[in-house]
C-alpha cells in the first residue's frame, strides 16, 4: 500500500513557531519590568518605615534618659556612655549599646532644639536638609 500525500492542511503541528515564542516573551519582559519597578518601590518603603520607627525608639530612650537624669543628652554617645558629670555617671545605667544608623547605614542627627530635641536620617539620598530626610521631634 502506497501511503497518501499529505499537503500541509493536514500536517500536525509540533511545536511554537517562531512569532508565538517571541511574543510570549515580549509579554514576559513586561511582566517582568511592572514587577522590578513594584519591588524597588516596596524596599525604599521599607527602608523608611525602619528609620521611622528606630528614631521613634530612639526618642523614647532620650525621654528615659531625661526622666533618670533630670537633664537632655548632650549628644547619642551619651545614651551609651552616661552623662559627663562623674556624680551622674555613677548611677548610671546604660539605655542602648551601640548608636544606632539610619536604615541606610548613615549616622543619625540628634540636636537640641529649646526644651525639646530633634532627630534626623539624611533618607535615601545620604544628604542631610534635603526633601528626603526623615525627622522625629521630642518635646
Amino acid at each position: 500500500m502506497i501511503p497518501a500525500k499529505t499537503s500541509p492542511r493536514n500536517r500536525i503541528r509540533r511545536g511554537f513557531t517562531l512569532l508565538e515564542l517571541l511574543l510570549v516573551l515580549a509579554i514576559l519582559v513586561v511582566l517582568g519590568g511592572f514587577v522590578l519597578v513594584n519591588f524597588v518601590n516596596v524596599g525604599e518603603g521599607a527602608n523608611e518605615d525602619i528609620t521611622t520607627a528606630q528614631l521613634n525608639a530612639l526618642k523614647n530612650q532620650i525621654q528615659m534618659y531625661k526622666i533618670n537624669n533630670k537633664e537632655w543628652p548632650e549628644n547619642l554617645e551619651q545614651l551609651r556612655d552616661g552623662p559627663s558629670d562623674p556624680a551622674k555617671k555613677a548611677r548610671f545605667r546604660p539605655l542602648i549599646n551601640e548608636i544606632p544608623a539610619d536604615a541606610w547605614g548613615k549616622p543619625l542627627s540628634f540636636k537640641m532644639e529649646g526644651n525639646g530635641f530633634e532627630l534626623r536620617s539624611a533618607g535615601s539620598d545620604g544628604q542631610m536638609n534635603t526633601d528626603d530626610d526623615i525627622v522625629v521631634k521630642g518635646p
